[in-house]
């Protein structure tokens, strides 16, 4: 199977949760976010991409950012199960998901507007 690097990352994923974590450096007033000084940002990956290959496509995509990634941590998110209103009759599923949250490096931080 031929796998391009452009088919790693399918893009950021969007929630409260996400945009909590990627403003860790900021937050000051919540004393257990303090501790953590490193941002994480929540992305949507391809269903076969491993850590290995997300950490790689990461730092190219945002080499000119000078971008390193510290850890990655990979959620497999199951496909919602589509149900028929009558009798509890089950007709299929949804696509599964994965999903990497990544830890950057102290000094780095990703601008999305750029």
């Amino acid at each position: 199977m031929d796998r391009r690097k452009s088919e790693v990352i399918k893009g950021l994923h969007v929630t409260e949760k996400s945009s909590m974590l990627s403003s860790l450096k900021d937050m000051e007033s919540n004393k257990s976010l303090k501790a953590c000084k490193t941002p994480k940002y929540t992305f949507i990956v391809a269903n076969w991409a491993n850590k290995i290959e997300v950490r790689k496509e990461l730092e190219e995509v945002y080499k000119d950012q000078n971008v390193k990634v510290k850890k990655i941590n990979i959620v497999n998110l199951p496909g919602k199960v589509k149900k028929s209103r009558k009798r509890g009759i089950r007709h299929g599923s949804a696509k599964m998901t994965k999903k990497a949250i990544v830890t950057l490096h102290e000094d780095c931080n990703i601008d999305f507007e750029s």
